[in-house]
Formats: C-alpha cells, sequence, structure tokens
C-alpha cells in the first residue's frame, strides 16, 4: 500500500514538472537557472559566513532574482513580483557599493 502512495505521490510531481514547462517553457528555464544560481550563492554565502565572499554570492544572487521577475511576470505572480523585484533592488545596491564605491 505505502509503495503505490509513494509511486503516485512521484507521478503528481513529475505531472506538476511537465505541467509547469508546458505552460510556458521559458518562465520554466528561467526558473531553472534561477534555482541553480540562487542555491550556488546560498552554499557560497553559508560556507565563508565568517569572511562572505560577497564578490561571488552578491552577482549570483542578483541575477537569479532578475530572472525571478522575468519568471513570475510571466507566470503573472503579483506577491513574488515584488518580492523578486525588491531583491534585485537591494542586490543592485549592494553590487555598486562592492564594485563602484
Amino acid at each position: 500500500m505505502k509503495r503505490v502512495y509513494r509511486s503516485d505521490r512521484v507521478g503528481k510531481i513529475k505531472d506538476f514538472i511537465i505541467e509547469s514547462h508546458r505552460l510556458s517553457p521559458f518562465a520554466f528555464y528561467c526558473e531553472m537557472v534561477e534555482t541553480v544560481l540562487l542555491l550556488t550563492a546560498s552554499a557560497v554565502l553559508t560556507f565563508t559566513v565568517l569572511d562572505p565572499a560577497t564578490e561571488i554570492f552578491i552577482p549570483l544572487y542578483l541575477a537569479g532574482s532578475i530572472l525571478g521577475v522575468i519568471s513570475t511576470v510571466i507566470r503573472k505572480a503579483f506577491f513574488a513580483i515584488i518580492l523578486c523585484a525588491w531583491f534585485v533592488m537591494m542586490n543592485s545596491l549592494a553590487l555598486i557599493q562592492l564594485f563602484v564605491l
């Protein structure tokens, strides 16, 4: 009984991923790259927390956030757009402070 339930969950996850791609392939790939960038940035920050590698993780966070804005606009997810746009603004300011000022 449990095995059937587990495979049903995996099937639902697979169907969700396929449907997400079907609805907007461009948004799907933006989200995929965004996820890789943000996970990488988070890992860099985690492993360098005592001496943060800002020159690595801030550009990664910025690029991921920009892709987040693009994908959330395509998906018409209003509050996620606000959140991602806020991250773009904050990471842009951080990037300017890091490399320009």
